[in-house]
């Protein structure tokens, strides 16, 4: 086969390659949607194990067998009688490899904040606690867990009160056959809507699309699947109630939003792993479209492998937020600088109780009380309309995803009103389109500057969209030292510096190639054909977003220009 063929052979192969799922090895489906189910159990003598990793063939570490085990748990049994359902995120051991042969697809479409995680695991926790005489110690206590690397949280727990009631019914028969039908589901392309069956439920759920309107309605989709009615659909695969998540501090949003904006260090203190879990996740979410760029852990133990690194005095806090449900934390966390004290939720008339914010100092015994432990000064003013609206819903008994989904909007204009001029700074910094030339390297993409974009605010700035006054350039001072800004303007660069090599295949493509070859050397002519070649087999490994019908045109460009080379010409392509 020689250089052409071979070029063309890939290139049909790596477009193909998501097509190609049914000669795919066993599971290949089930992965692209979970690592693998746990079924955890007390021991008597060894305390929490694994008692089951379904599908058997699955590689776990021991060190995050021995995470899951007690993250999978509640801290305290004593008040979780019945079922609870809660979250966690760990991290995966070093030089672990992805499963799933969709990545860069899934990658390409799906919003930054709906990523695969490539180093973390999410687990999604079904815990049941009843009495049994049957049992020594008097309990039956069991979790089935959900292991996955994507943050569906509301799809997966909702599969989780489908499965979970059966299987503690049925065992590992009923465990078996769910994973063979999660085998079966399509996998999760963004944009689409899909049917997913399990043990005669249908689920109804739609993948977000990184395309989709930023107001949250998803576009509508070109042509319509052909789908049955399902019983069950589910209206978000991620969204919480973000209303329930954040009642004890409404009047507090404001500061919590630029707590997480700028990464700040914050300890979430719950009564329990399924406020602590939703608390945290809640949170995280509170910033999007941007995507949270620090770690997070939803749920957090004295057992987990990362404990000491958290927890020592001798260097500032890392960017983490943890939600934890132990008291022993309390004194652990003293010297953090934003501490959510959270109680069981107390109605005050028809409003849920506000937690105050009060001093850091005063976090000093166990009994310590709700509220916001912080010296935080918010850089910009409470918007008070948006409380007294959401006060005025409670008042009258607005259904909570109302209250949520004006929530939710509050939140995302006001991370748009500060994205909003670095995009636009950012888009300043591209090279003009005239620039661009098929026969010499793209330019450069300008280099960010601080000061340069501070000087576009006074007439570019978050005024522009958002009525809230206050120090703006402060906030964007701090922003710029957050691993927030580190992770936002990494993602947009690549997709600046792809949209060049794009615009650059553009103009190749459009140009009179055949005109500048005629007065060419044969060195000339290959040193031609070999960067075609490299560009084209880059632009489908990294699968650049080019226009229809650009890549092929290109590979047509590499066969047309074959014929003019001599036996040593094709010797030297070969050697290339």
């Amino acid at each position: 086969m020689d250089l052409y063929d071979s070029s063309e052979c890939r290139l049909v192969e790596s477009k193909n390659a998501a097509e190609n799922t049914e000669s795919r090895l066993p599971w290949d489906r089930f992965s692209s949607w979970l690592e693998c189910v746990c079924v955890v159990t007390f021991d008597l003598e060894l305390g929490q194990a694994i008692e089951l990793v379904y599908p058997h063939d699955v590689k776990l570490t021991e060190k995050e067998k021995t995470s899951i085990c007690y993250l999978s748990f509640p801290d305290s049994y004593s008040g979780c009688l019945g079922d609870t359902q809660f979250s966690f995120r760990l991290r995966q051991s070093v030089g672990r490899r992805s499963s799933w042969f969709g990545e860069d697809a899934y990658s390409r479409d799906a919003p930054v904040t709906l990523q695969r995680e490539l180093a973390h695991f999410y687990g999604y926790v079904y815990f049941r606690q009843v009495k049994d005489a049957a049992v020594k110690r008097g309990y039956f206590q069991k979790s089935l867990v959900l292991v996955s690397r994507l943050p569906y949280v509301h799809l997966f727990q909702s599969l989780l009160q489908i499965i979970a009631p059966e299987y503690f019914e049925k065992l590992e028969p009923c465990l078996e056959a769910v994973c063979n039908e999660i085998d079966q589901w399509p996998s999760p392309v963004p944009g689409q809507t899909l049917n997913l069956p399990v043990i005669g439920v249908i689920m109804q759920v739609r993948i977000p699309s990184k395309n989709d309107k930023p107001s949250g309605s998803p576009v509508k989709q070109a042509q319509r699947e052909n789908l049955l009615p399902a019983p069950l659909m589910l209206p978000s695969i991620h969204e919480l109630d973000l209303f329930k998540c954040f009642q004890c501090f409404l009047i507090h949003i404001q500061m919590l939003w630029e707590l997480m904006l700028l990464g700040e260090p914050v300890v979430v203190m719950a009564p329990s792993p399924t406020v602590s879990s939703e608390t945290v996740l809640a949170l995280v979410s509170s910033i999007a479209p941007l995507r949270y760029c620090c770690d997070y852990r939803p749920y957090f133990t004295i057992h987990d492998p990362e404990f000491k690194e958290y927890t020592t005095r001798t260097q500032a806090p890392p960017n983490v937020i943890l939600g934890v449900t132990n008291p022993f934390f309390i004194k652990t966390f003293q010297s953090w600088p934003h501490i959510i004290r959270l109680g069981e939720l107390k109605m005050s008339g028809d409003l849920p109780k506000q937690v105050k914010v009060k001093k850091l100092a005063k976090l000093k015994t166990l009994d310590t009380k709700p509220g916001i432990y912080t010296s935080h000064k918010t850089f910009l003013q409470k918007d008070k309309s948006l409380i007294k609206r959401l006060l005025k819903g409670i008042q009258r008994k607005r259904p909570s995803e109302v209250q949520s989904a004006i929530l939710r909007r509050h939140l995302l204009e006001l991370t748009q009103s500060f994205i909003i001029p670095l995009e636009r700074y950012l888009a300043s910094l591209m090279p003009l389109q005239r620039s661009v030339t098929p026969w010499k390297t793209p330019p450069q993409i300008r280099p960010f500057s601080q000061e340069e974009f501070m000087g576009t605010l006074e007439h570019a700035g978050p005024q522009l969209t958002s009525v809230l006054k206050g120090d703006w350039i402060g906030l964007y001072r701090r922003f710029f030292r957050s691993p927030n800004f580190d992770g936002w303007y990494r993602l947009r660069q690549k997709e600046m510096t792809q949209k060049l090599e794009c615009l650059h295949l553009e103009v190749i493509c459009d140009a009179d190639l055949l005109g500048w070859i005629k007065d060419k050397s044969e060195v000339e002519i290959v040193d031609l054909v070999v960067k075609l070649r490299e560009k084209l087999m880059k632009a489908v490994r990294q699968q650049l977003p080019v226009k229809d019908g650009v890549l092929d045109k290109l590979e047509g460009y590499i066969q047309d220009y074959h014929p003019l080379s001599t036996e040593d010409l094709q010797t030297v392509l070969h050697r290339h």
